[in-house]
């Protein structure tokens, strides 16, 4: 097949680089514009537009894909079908009914669950189970079209937003291409999405990673996971802020009355690999972290060098 594909982020990269080494034909790539980044705020390319680069591909950086320029453009080219994967934007109608084909989202997620922006992080979040990924026929309304193909994925006890987003990566281009075949020989299956069963997940923000020890620990627990490697989650010592990478969740059983009566947020044992801080229900135990201006750490390491007491309360 002759096809556009439209993505932008890391996910979306590795699917494209995966449809590149296949038989198909990208004849043109469409991806969000350049925007600053870092400390010196340099214009910096997505990572989609890299590989396309790479591989001597067109790229198209339209501000909103209904465009005038952009939609003559992408008619000339006229492609059989049309590949998505975190795209970033909504297609007009236009757009959804050019390709043959049709047009073909990648989501990460299974759904009709967690339609939206963040479903890799939200599965962790939520401390669901399973993930995957699936492959669908777009429509105008976000995340609604029938599904082709689902893989899942199961989730470690360890798992954070970035390892599970490696794997559904890697799963994504084969399940894309396997779904292009089955388009491509009239096999491809068209199930319709229980709205009933549909749920919805918003952005990502920063404030989202502010720790509140009142939780649970295995709620918080899930937060560092989950925002990791972005947001993350983060809470303040000394007036500085600390962002927490890893921890883990410890019974408070063992901690005096006293200790188990102390605010949440309190840190209530020192030991050399960590410190444990009282919560909501048990005990949140840092293995690693990032105090402001340092590098990333394991808490051992950097109680090498910073005296943690018992009594500090985290979050001032």
């Amino acid at each position: 097949m002759r096809a556009v594909f439209m993505g932008t982020p890391e996910i979306a990269a590795t699917i494209l680089s995966e449809v590149i080494k296949s038989e198909h034909e990208i004849v043109a790539v469409v991806t969000q514009p350049d925007k600053p980044k870092g400390r010196g705020h340099e214009m910096a390319f997505p990572p989609v537009k890299e590989v396309a680069l790479l591989a001597g591909i067109p790229v198209f950086q339209p501000q909103k894909a209904k465009d005038p320029e952009f939609l003559e453009e992408l008619n000339r080219i006229n492609p059989d079908i049309i590949l998505v994967a975190a795209y970033g934007k909504l297609l007009p109608k236009t757009i959804l009914d050019l390709p043959k084909f049709g047009c073909i989202n990648v989501h990460a997620s299974l759904l009709p669950k967690y339609r939206g922006a963040s479903p890799i992080q939200w599965a962790v979040l939520n401390g669901d189970e399973k993930s995957g990924v699936t492959i669908m026929h777009m429509a105008e309304e976000m995340d609604t079209g029938d599904v082709i193909l689902t893989q899942e994925v199961i989730l470690d006890a360890e798992e954070t937003a970035g390892t599970l987003h490696d794997k559904l990566a890697q799963i994504g281009g084969p399940l894309l291409l396997q779904a292009m075949d089955l388009l491509a020989t009239g096999r491809a299956p068209r199930i319709r999405q229980n709205p009933e069963e549909a749920t919805y997940v918003k952005m990502l923000d920063k404030s989202m990673g502010n720790m509140d020890f009142k939780q649970p620990a295995v709620v918080l627990e899930r937060l560092i996971r989950g925002l990791n490697p972005w947001p993350s989650a983060f809470t303040k010592l000394d007036g500085k802020m600390l962002k927490i990478w890893k921890a883990k969740v410890c019974p408070a059983d063992s901690l005096s009355k006293e200790k188990r009566q102390e605010l949440p947020g309190t840190i209530v044992v020192v030991e050399k690999d960590g410190f444990g801080v009282i919560t909501g229900e048990d005990i949140l135990f840092v293995t690693e972290l990032q105090l402001e201006g340092k590098r990333k750490m394991t808490t051992e390491e950097f109680m090498r060098g910073f005296q943690v007491e018992e009594g500090t309360i985290l979050g001032r």
